[in-house]
This record gives structure tokens, C-alpha cells and sequence, in this order.
């Protein structure tokens, strides 16, 4: 059980988190969305969020394989073509961000796929998921295990 439910606690800032959320759906094409949702997840070591987005992807279509892959896919190219391949770089460095993590090379490598527009639209779809992981994590969210979502 969460520890408190944002939803209720904070409505007005939850809600701007919803409005950011829905942009970035509508942003970003949605199986794109659903790797780096899933991606910064895992980075971020969001059960809740991993448990859905692994979940919401695997009803998008998305193979299997695939959504098993995301956890090394530096290793698993094989998965990912190109242009999702510098996608999830450019995920891993907004999500780790420091000094030297969204190089020039990463932001080229995922510009030559994309425009400005996209590019910005990549950008806050990536810090969109990275604040939902923070909510969930903060507040101890888990994955929902009942008859409508069993374990196995």
C-alpha cells in the first residue's frame, strides 16, 4: 500500500503531471513511448512502473523478447533498430543525468532520427516518466496482484 495517494494528497500538482503525461502520449508514436517508459523504469528501479509498462507494451504488440531485452539492451541490439537504439541512449543519459551524460554524440545520434519537435517531444516524455517513477518509488506503489492481474 502506498504511503500516501497522490491523487488525493496533491490533486492540483497530480494533475499536472497528468496534463505532461498526456502531451507526451501524444508526442511521441506509442510503442516508442512504451520503451522508454519502461526503460527509465528500470533505470529508476520502479517495480510499479516496470510491472505496468512491461504490461501496457506486451498489449501494444510489442514482443516478448523485446521487453526482456530492455534491461541490457546495450547488449541486445539485435531488438532495437537504429533509430530506437538511440532512443534508449538518449533515455539512460536523461534519466542518469550528470556531467557527461547527454553528450553530443548521443543527442546527434537521436537527431538524425528526429526533428527539433520530436527531439523536445523526446525530452519531456523521458522526464515525464522519470517524475512518475519518482512518485511510485517515494510513496512504495506496487504492482497490482489480483484475479484481474495475476502473477503468472
Amino acid at each position: 500500500m502506498p504511503r500516501i495517494n497522490m491523487g488525493r494528497s496533491n490533486k492540483l500538482g497530480y494533475a499536472a503531471v497528468i496534463g505532461l503525461e498526456g502531451y507526451a502520449r501524444k508526442s511521441v508514436e506509442p510503442e516508442l513511448y512504451e520503451l522508454i517508459k519502461l526503460r527509465a523504469s528500470i533505470l529508476n528501479g520502479c517495480g510499479f512502473c516496470v510491472d505496468m509498462h512491461a504490461t501496457e507494451g506486451r498489449k501494444r504488440g510489442i514482443p516478448s523478447r523485446k521487453l526482456h531485452a530492455m534491461a541490457a539492451w546495450q547488449h541486445s541490439k539485435v531488438f532495437f533498430d537504429a533509430r530506437e537504439q538511440a532512443v534508449l541512449a538518449l533515455t539512460d543519459a536523461v534519466t542518469r543525468l550528470g556531467p557527461d551524460t547527454v553528450t553530443d554524440e548521443i543527442w546527434n545520434a537521436a537527431a538524425t532520427h528526429f526533428d527539433d519537435g520530436q527531439m523536445g517531444a523526446l525530452i519531456l516524455a523521458i522526464s515525464t516518466i522519470n517524475v512518475w517513477n519518482r512518485i511510485a518509488v517515494s510513496t512504495q506503489m506496487e504492482p497490482p496482484v489480483d484475479e484481474k492481474n495475476p502473477i503468472a
